[in-house]
C-alpha cells in the first residue's frame, strides 16, 4: 500500500510537545521539549522578560503575550508549570507569583491546552534525587538529561526544562502503570 506522502512512523517515533514554564514577574523561564526517536530534545528554551518596571498590569501582560507568543509558534500538547508556594516571611512574593502564574494559566487555557502543576521540591527529587537541590545542581542534571555542553543561562530556562521534564517522566510512568 502506497504512503502517499504521510509519514506513517511520525507519530510512533514522536511525543507530545510539553512546554515547561518557570513563571516569575522579572524572568520566565519557558522549554518546549518532545520525545523524537526514543530521545528527549528541546525544541526551543528561552527567557521572557517584564521589561515594564513598576507597572505589574504592564509586566503581567508582556508575560501573557510572550507565553501566548511561545503556545502560537510550537503548539505544545500541555503547559506543566511550577506550583506557588510561600515562604511565611515572603507572603508578598507569593502573591506577586500568582499573579505571573494566573497569566500564564490564562494564555494556556485560552488557547485550549491543559495545565498541569508541580511542586518545586518534587521536580528537583525527580531529576536529582534531593528534593532541596540547589540551582547549579539542578543545571547539571538539565546538562546531563539532553546532552548539553553548558547549562542553560539563566537559571529560570534550566528550571523551565526541569518542569518540563517531570511532566514527560510522570506521564511515562503512569502510561507503564496503567499498561500493566
Amino acid at each position: 500500500m502506497a504512503n502517499r506522502g504521510r509519514d506513517v512512523t511520525s507519530a510512533i517515533e514522536t511525543g507530545p510537545r510539553i512546554l515547561g514554564v518557570d513563571p516569575g514577574l522579572n524572568i520566565t523561564g519557558y522549554a518546549v521539549i518532545e520525545k523524537r526517536l526514543g530521545k528527549l530534545v528541546v525544541i526551543e528554551a528561552g527567557m521572557i522578560r517584564g521589561r515594564t518596571r513598576g507597572d505589574l498590569a504592564a509586566r503581567l501582560h508582556e508575560i501573557h503575550g510572550g507565553i501566548h507568543d511561545v503556545i502560537e509558534s510550537f503548539a505544545p500538547a500541555v503547559l506543566a508549570i511550577e506550583e506557588l508556594y510561600s515562604h511565611y516571611d515572603r507572603p508578598t512574593t507569593a502573591i506577586l507569583m500568582g499573579h505571573a502564574r494566573g497569566v500564564i494559566c490564562l494564555a494556556a487555557t485560552q488557547a485550549g491546552i491543559p495545565v498541569r502543576s508541580y511542586p518545586s521540591t518534587q521536580v528537583k527529587r525527580m531529576l536529582t534525587g534531593n528534593g532541596r537541590a540547589p540551582k547549579h545542581q539542578m543545571q547539571q542534571a538539565i546538562c546531563h538529561e539532553f546532552g548539553l555542553a553548558t547549562p542553560p543561562e539563566p537559571p529560570d530556562v534550566a528550571d523551565a526544562m526541569a518542569i518540563a521534564l517531570c511532566h514527560h517522566y510522570l506521564q511515562r510512568d503512569l502510561a507503564r502503570t496503567l499498561s500493566s
